[in-house]
């Protein structure tokens, strides 16, 4: 008997590649959800695991298997559900095929006692999160291409788990994406070319390739072949906060083991005028069914037109028993030289001592760039609202907090002389974002005003470093107004776009970003209740607008697509913070 702990890797909301997050053990399957009345939660891993023949002296080499939990949960405010959770797992149907390793790091979350291992946990994340990691090697004995199926089922009072079966051969194909010399510091409309190319280092030929591509928004793909499907501009529906778009092209043949192969046709990867920092995700793995849907994570695709694409050998070499699924993807990141002009947007509002009014404040993003923190899952910038004179805010919005009159700390979220909300991981181009305040007048002031500014999330270096009109960047909130003033982002800034007041809670950059579900706007808030007095409002309807629309994989399984049973990983880098 053997113990071994879980890994929480996985663990994110909609995620950062984390981000995209994306996963990459191979495909990543997940049951059809069942309809109860209890929270339905989807077991899921990669659809099939490949392991290295036993070999002829020495130790066999380990393959990992990451089980993965699915939680659905659409509000975005939920940290998950809390309870005590089983998971079981069933080895027996890998007897003579398989061996369960317990991994280097053992603790004591999960019991492996003959064929089947006992994990006990607490609560599902809302989104994709990891169960556990178990390491799995060839049998002694076992032959190149047997094969058997492990059997995950979960359990919980008051929950109901769909059942997970995955996968396990001696073998196989074992492809290996060739990285790309990429130029990264670019400028819009640049063009440059993307020669895929890949080598099977595995045991046996794979039977047709799936080549994927996945892109954030400020990036595209000229070209277009009648064996590949778009899923359309990225940032769609139901994806939008990840903000990606996929191509997927199926190619038929036989894909040797040893040899090298290269694309037959021109591929290529445009800046477009709204590129900022974006990211290229290239994977190649063998085609099937279940490779197809998982990479389709329930998106809808269109087939392209034109001529189809090829793939042409290239090399052939010795045959290497490398079956490591990792290297099936490679990745790339882009900074273009561009900017967005974020701008504020305050507005007026009138009521009597005691009345309530509603106040729609926020800001847009005129473009040209979106801008999307992909990599770190970080927010794009912070909205400070300082209180106007003679009121006092009565309800706020779930994402913002209420902060002293200098930004620091302050325990009492309601009637705070100042309020700081951070957006998402990405803001579109062409988006707008309001946040409702709830304010009661306490005092009647003629022309009482408030600061609504669109800054940095670091106070310390509060200029958005993007944006290179700084004078639109402050709005104001005006109470009582008389007429004279204005509301606009436009005509309530400084020349300098500074506010003359001081301090942010300091770790505004801390905040999450939304992994696993980020939307491609901000930060989501509840609307405040109904004033008595009418309401104050920029314009702006609710959320950014969002157009685009995408298929996750991975860590990212990006949280949605991870649901839906993405497999691309994109590996999670903190922007740099100047303090």
């Amino acid at each position: 008997m053997s113990r071994t702990s879980p890994r929480a890797a996985l663990r994110r909301t909609a995620g950062g590649l984390v981000a995209t997050g994306l996963l990459a053990a191979g495909s990543l399957a997940l049951g059809a959800p069942a309809h109860a009345a209890d929270p339905v939660f989807t077991l899921g891993g990669p659809a099939e695991t490949a392991l290295h023949p036993y070999p002829e002296s020495g130790t066999p080499e380990r393959s990992s298997l990451g089980l993965t939990v699915h939680n659905p949960d659409p509000d975005e405010e939920s940290t998950g559900w809390e309870g005590e959770v089983t998971y079981t797992l069933d080895f027996s149907g890998i007897a003579g095929v398989a061996e369960v390793l317990p991994p280097e790091d053992t603790g004591a979350d999960c019991e492996i006692s003959g064929s089947t291992a006992v994990c006990h946990d607490w609560g599902v994340y809302t989104g994709l999160s990891s169960i556990a990691d178990f390491d799995l090697a060839a049998a002694k004995g076992s032959e190149d291409g047997a094969s058997g199926t492990i059997e995950v089922t979960g359990s919980a009072e008051g929950a109901t788990f769909t059942p997970f079966t995955t996968k396990v051969t001696v073998g196989g194909p074992d492809l290996v994406m060739k990285r790309l010399p990429f130029e990264q510091e670019l400028k819009p409309g640049d063009t440059q070319p993307a020669p895929i190319t890949f080598t099977n280092k595995g045991t046996r030929a794979a039977d047709g390739v799936l080549l994927t591509l996945r892109y954030s928004r400020g990036l595209e793909i000229p070209e277009q072949y009648s064996n590949c499907e778009y899923d359309g501009e990225a940032g769609d529906d139901p994806f939008d906060s990840y903000a990606w778009a996929s191509t997927l092209c199926f190619v038929e043949g036989s894909y040797e083991p040893g040899a090298t192969y290269t694309l037959g046709v021109p591929l290529s990867v445009k800046a477009t005028e709204r590129a900022f920092y974006d990211t290229f995700v290239y994977r190649i793995g063998e085609d099937g069914g279940a490779e197809r849907s998982a990479q389709r994570a329930g998106a809808p695709f269109t087939t392209g037109t034109g001529p189809r694409l090829t793939l042409k050998k290239v090399t052939s070499s010795a045959r290497s028993a490398d079956l490591d699924p990792w290297d099936n993807q490679q990745e790339a990141d882009f900074r273009t030289e561009n900017t967005a002009d974020f701008v504020a947007m305050g507005g007026e509002a009138d009521g009597a001592v005691g009345d309530t009014v509603t106040a729609d404040i926020g800001f847009r993003n005129d473009g040209p760039a979106w801008i999307g923190y992909i990599r770190s899952g970080e927010p794009v910038a912070t909205l400070d609202f300082t209180v106007p004179e003679g009121a006092e805010v009565t309800r706020k919005p779930d994402a913002c907090r209420g902060v002293t009159a200098d930004g620091k700390y302050r325990e009492d979220q309601t009637a705070a002389p100042r309020y700081v909300c951070d957006t998402r991981m990405t803001v579109r181009d062409d988006s707008e974002r309001t946040w409702p305040f709830d304010l009661k007048i306490t005092e009647k002031v003629p022309n009482a005003s408030g600061d609504v500014r669109i800054r940095n999330t670091w106070l310390v270096d509060p200029e958005l470093p993007f944006d290179t009109k700084p004078a639109n960047n402050t709005a104001k909130l005006v109470l009582n107004g008389d007429g004279s003033g204005s509301g606009s982002g436009d005509a309530g800034g400084s020349s300098d776009g500074s506010t003359g007041t001081g301090g942010s809670t300091g770790g505004g950059t801390e905040g999450s970003g939304t992994t696993g579900s980020p939307d491609a706007g901000s930060a989501s808030g509840s609307a405040g209740s109904t004033g008595t007095s009418g309401s104050a409002s920029s314009g702006a309807e609710g959320d950014l607008a969002s157009t685009g629309s995408t298929v996750l994989t991975s860590s990212a399984i990006a949280a949605a697509a991870l649901a839906a049973g993405g497999v691309l990983y994109v590996t999670a880098r903190r922007r740099a913070r100047r303090a």
